[in-house]
């Protein structure tokens, strides 16, 4: 996970304090190193190999009697059990759509947990970055969303998860802030002066 020293968080609340001088959008950053340890998900293909081996070694009768071969099968469990485990290894075998799915409910449940659908105009908004799942998301409450179609953030989104996919997370928030913040000035601008939730960059490690 991108290492977000004292330095990177002020940049990043920094370029969320200057956005929101010209819009009544809150907005609040949230970054996870991954959604899920998708512990599980090494297991069940541990298990599936292990059960798929005596299918293969029926070939070679000769080689395994029936208690080396369940010794065998308990050995490969046990073994890849183990590697699929390693944090390098897990996300590999974790299928796109259940890391994005795992991802996407992370992100809702930070929206309600950092309190932005409680903004007095219903104007919270989300930017959420999973590293290890390589999942950019941005979410709006009614307020705007009833006025910035969902499809707009779509060009932003690619370029901050191009930037996540090569590790330069720091700098793809800020630019995501930054680029959100003049959509937001257009559509949700300034009415008076307010800040009624902390400029920050919360990290789930």
């Amino acid at each position: 996970m991108t290492i977000f020293n004292e330095r990177a968080r002020q940049s990043i609340a920094d370029a969320i304090t200057r956005i929101e001088r010209d819009t009544d959008a809150e907005v609040i950053t949230v970054v996870a190193r991954q959604a899920d340890e998708y512990r599980w998900v090494g297991l069940f293909w541990a298990a599936l190999v292990a059960l798929v081996l005596p299918g293969l070694v029926i070939f070679f009768p000769a080689w395994f009697d029936v208690r080396t071969l369940l010794l065998v099968q308990w050995g490969v469990f046990v073994a890849l059990g183990a590697i699929f485990q390693l944090p390098p290894v897990t996300p590999l075998l974790v299928p796109k759509g259940l890391r994005h799915a795992r991802a996407a409910a992370l992100a809702r449940s930070q929206f309600l947990e950092q309190n932005l659908h409680r903004t007095a105009a219903a104007t919270g908004v989300l930017i959420f970055v999973a590293e290890a799942e390589r999942y950019v998301e941005i979410l709006t409450d009614h307020g705007v969303a009833a006025k910035i179609d969902d499809a707009a953030w779509s060009a932003i989104i690619e370029r901050f998860t191009a930037r996540v996919a090569t590790g330069d997370t720091e700098a793809g928030f800020v630019e995501c802030v930054e680029a959100c913040g003049a959509r937001l000035a257009e559509a949700v601008p300034a009415t008076h002066e307010r800040n009624e939730l902390p400029n920050r960059l919360v990290v789930l490690d």
